[in-house]
C-alpha cells in the first residue's frame, strides 16, 4: 500500500477554506475561530501535519528557541527550564535544550548546532559567551538573552536576581545574629553570579564592621563545597557561620558538618544558602536562604527574547530582580528580626 502525502491543498479542499487560510491557521497568524476549527478538523481527518522546516524557509522564522544550560545538578535549573519552556510554548514556540557545562569549546559546539537549526533566539542559563561566538550569532541574526548570569561588554541582555543585594542581606542577617567568624563558600569566581553575591556579602560585612573569616571558591560544586567545609572547620578559629553561594552547595556543607564532623546546625554553625530550591524547605535541611524570584525572572526573560526577535535593533537590557531572605532553622535568627 502506497501512502500518499497529504498537502495543505488537500486540507483546503476538504475544509472549504482557501489555501492561504490554511497557512494562516498553521503559522499562528490571524484567523477566525470558525476557520481555525474547520481547518484543524479537516487536518485531523486527513492526518495532515504541517512541515515546520518548510514554513521556516518561507517565513524566515522557525518558531524554535534554543535553551543552553551549564548543568542540571542544581535543582534551580530544572525548575527554571520547565517554566521557561512552558511560557515559551504558550507563545507558540518550540524548545531545544542543550547542556554545555562551563566549557568554552562545548558551548561553541552547541551554539553552532543551534544556528544550524535556524532557531529564532537563544537563552543561555549560566553559560558564558566568547566574543567570537557573540559575533557569530550576531552575523546569523540570532538574539541571545542570558538567564541567571550577566556578562559585561557582551552586548547581550541579561536577567538575574539582585545578587549583590542578596549577598548584602545575608551579611546583615548573620551579623545581626551575633556571629563574629563568618566565612563564605563562594560560587565559581568565573561567573558574574558568584562574584556579585561575594561582593554584596563582603560589602555588607564591612558596613557592620566585619571582614570575612575566609572565602573559598566552591565552584558551584558539591564535592568542592564539602572539601571547603573541612578546610574551614579545621582552622584553629573555625567559623560560627557560613554563607554558601547556592543551595546546591549548602546541602553538601550541611551534610559534611553533621555527618562527618558531628556538629550541630545552627547551635555550632549557622548556614545560609542562595536560591530557595524546593529541597531547602524540607525538614532534613530547613535551610535559610535567599530566594531567587524564578517566576519573575522567567517572565522577564521571555518578554526580552521575544521583543528582541521582533525588533533586532532593540538595545540590550540588564535586568536585576530582588528576592527575599527566607529564614528557617539552619541559622540563628536575631532577636526581634523582621525580614
Amino acid at each position: 500500500m502506497i501512502n500518499v502525502k497529504v498537502t495543505s491543498q488537500d486540507v483546503a479542499s476538504r475544509s472549504g477554506a482557501s489555501q492561504s487560510a490554511v497557512s494562516r491557521v498553521f503559522s499562528g497568524a490571524s484567523a477566525s475561530k470558525a476557520t481555525i476549527a474547520k481547518v484543524r478538523k479537516a487536518a485531523d481527518e486527513l492526518g495532515y501535519r504541517p512541515n515546520s522546516l518548510a514554513r521556516a524557509m518561507i517565513t524566515g522564522k522557525s518558531k524554535i528557541i534554543g535553551l543552553v544550560v551549564a548543568y542540571l545538578d542544581n535543582q534551580f535549573y530544572p525548575i527554571a527550564l520547565q517554566r521557561l519552556s512552558e511560557s515559551l510554548q504558550k507563545q507558540g514556540y518550540h524548545i531545544l535544550i542543550f547542556t554545555a557545562g562551563n566549557d568554552a569549546e562545548a558551548t561553541q559546539k552547541v551554539i553552532e548546532e543551534l544556528i544550524d537549526y535556524q532557531v529564532d533566539g537563544i537563552i543561555t542559563a549560566s553559560v558564558g559567551m566568547s566574543s567570537n561566538l557573540t559575533q557569530h550569532c550576531a552575523t546569523a541574526g540570532i538574539p541571545i538573552v542570558m538567564f541567571n548570569r550577566g556578562q559585561d561588554g557582551s552586548g547581550h541582555s541579561s536577567i538575574t536576581s539582585a545578587n549583590v543585594e542578596g549577598g548584602r542581606k545575608v551579611a546583615e542577617f548573620l551579623t545581626a545574629g551575633g556571629h563574629k567568624r563568618i566565612a563564605h563558600i563562594a560560587g565559581w569566581e568565573g561567573s558574574s553570579t558568584g562574584r556579585d553575591r561575594r561582593r554584596g556579602f563582603t560589602e555588607g560585612l564591612a558596613a557592620n564592621g566585619q571582614t570575612p573569616l575566609d572565602i573559598i571558591d566552591g565552584m558551584f560544586d558539591r564535592a568542592a563545597a564539602a572539601a571547603a567545609t573541612r578546610t574551614l572547620m579545621a582552622r584553629s578559629d573555625p567559623p560560627d557561620a557560613i554563607f554558601v553561594g547556592n543551595d546546591h552547595m549548602a546541602f553538601a556543607v550541611m551534610d559534611t558538618l553533621r555527618q562527618e564532623l558531628g556538629l550541630r546546625i545552627p547551635q555550632d554553625v549557622s548556614v545560609v544558602g542562595y536560591d530557595d530550591v524546593p529541597l531547602a524547605a524540607w525538614g532534613a535541611y530547613d535551610l535559610t536562604t535567599v530566594r531567587q524570584p524564578v517566576n519573575r525572572m522567567v517572565e522577564a526573560t521571555v518578554e526580552t527574547i521575544l521583543a528582541k526577535i521582533e525588533d533586532p535593533a532593540r538595545p540590550a537590557q540588564k535586568i536585576e530582580i530582588d528576592g527575599p531572605l527566607i529564614t528557617r532553622g539552619s541559622a540563628r535568627i536575631p532577636k526581634g528580626w523582621t525580614p
